[in-house]
């Protein structure tokens, strides 16, 4: 059996690092949750951990969740919409971001008991990222059709003990790897606006890892009622070498800090309601929170440490989610997630190439406990469409006018597990 888990797991990694993992997540470029259960829910799960995956969202769980393997797919379609309005050179334009429009994410967690009071695990999950294929050129942007695409995978070993009968610590260490490319930037590629060019835009994909570490606490306060609180460290990532005339920093792109808290309580013998609050730090790393006016104002060249980058602003995030037992073989979910866009209208212009817009979404999901005992699990989520109009946005030197960016989501994900 040993040996079985052993090869399991490593199979499993394999796998996932063989599949792409692109997609524009849900909040800002996080994912809304990790885990088809947890995602079912909103994405909550700080205070109650379900599968193998818990240690993505708090490690603490993992001692909780007991001997577990789950395996999950999620088809993710995102219908992203862009226009230029009023530019002296342009017009008014509609685009269609949209020539990928279908992304597979995989999942992969496993957590195994090493006493009562310990527990060692790992999860393979992608984390998030940003896409946009158009179709055609954004003639502000260059001369060949634009597009960005960023992926994130994290392989998050972890350990958790209880301490008591009840409190339970966790940590996790994120080993991740990320990739990137651009195309269609041609008009920044040069020594006007790049402190390097030739190493803006069509060099193909690129690649970054770097590692991070994810601490949790989850604590019974009473028979009916759970808190759980975790924090996510910044990733330093190394440098996209070949983007390095894009990204601050000589093509610096970290992973923000996180920290979250999170309530579960038992309403009744068959539904657990569950709250959490989360703050994404995207004003930390310079290629995601720095304005547009680094570039456009100042006159501090891309690649820079002061320069243009997607202007991002912190994000909280709140995830309601619902549970009940309906039958002995079947539990049903629900969930709501809501989270300001991280956009504000004076930064849409850049955003162009990452509309990060959404803001609520609206989540079910369900288990069936099938006859040999393991699990199979459903989640469905529709993010609402919501549309952020510049305000001042396309700087002077482009021909003025306004971007507007806007997006809506479907996803639809599958997860079968079972415990040993």
């Amino acid at each position: 059996m040993k040996k079985f888990n052993k090869g399991l797991v490593a199979c499993a990694v394999t796998a996932a690092l063989a599949i792409p993992m692109t997609a524009m997540a849900t909040n800002g470029y996080f994912s809304h949750g990790y885990g088809i259960k947890a995602k079912g829910m909103g994405g909550a799960g700080i205070a109650y951990g379900q599968d193998g995956l818990a240690a993505a969202t708090n490690p603490a769980n993992v001692v909780l969740t007991g001997n577990r393997v789950d395996f999950g797919l999620d088809l993710f379609i995102p219908d992203r919409k862009t226009s230029i309005v009023g530019n002296g050179s342009l017009g008014t334009v509609n685009y269609d971001p949209n020539d990928v429009s279908m992304f597979l994410i995989p999942e992969f967690g496993y957590s195994k008991m090493i006493n009562d009071k310990m527990a060692w695990g790992i999860a393979v999950f992608g984390n998030g990222g940003m896409n946009t294929s158009y179709k055609k050129p954004i003639g502000l942007f260059g001369t060949t059709n634009a597009g960005v695409n960023l992926e994130q995978l994290f392989i998050t070993p972890s350990f958790s003990m209880k301490i008591d009968d009840k409190n339970a610590f966790g940590v996790a260490l994120n080993m991740i790897y990320q990739t990137f490319k651009a195309t269609g930037l041609e008009n920044f590629d040069n020594a006007t606006y790049s402190s390097s060019p030739g190493n803006v835009t069509n060099n193909g994909t690129d690649t970054s890892s770097g590692f991070s570490l994810r601490l949790g606490w989850t604590g019974e306060i009473s028979d009916s009622v759970s808190l759980g609180v975790t924090y996510q460290s910044k990733a330093d990532m190394s440098n996209f070498d070949k983007y390095q005339g894009l990204f601050a920093d000589k093509g610096d792109f970290d992973i923000p800090s996180t920290f979250g808290i999170g309530i579960k309580f038992k309403a009744t013998p068959k539904m657990n309601v569950v709250f959490d609050v989360t703050r994404i730090n995207y004003s930390e790393v310079s290629s995601v929170g720095n304005p547009l006016s680094g570039l456009t104002v100042l006159g501090n060249k891309l690649g820079t440490s002061n320069s243009a980058g997607f202007g991002w602003e912190d994000m909280t995030t709140l995830k309601l989610g619902v549970d009940y037992q309906l039958a002995d073989d079947l539990v049903l979910r629900a969930g709501y997630n809501q989270g300001n866009a991280p956009i504000s209208e004076g930064e849409t212009f850049l955003n162009m190439l990452a509309p990060a817009t959404i803001q609520d979404h609206i989540t079910v999901g369900a288990t069936w406990t099938l006859k040999n005992k393991s699990e199979l699990s459903v989640m469905y989520m529709y993010a609402m469409e919501n549309t952020i109009n510049g305000s001042n946005s396309i700087p002077a030197s482009f021909g003025g006018g306004e971007a507007n960016i806007g997006m809506s989501q479907n996803s639809l994900g599958v997860a079968y597990g079972w415990k040993f």
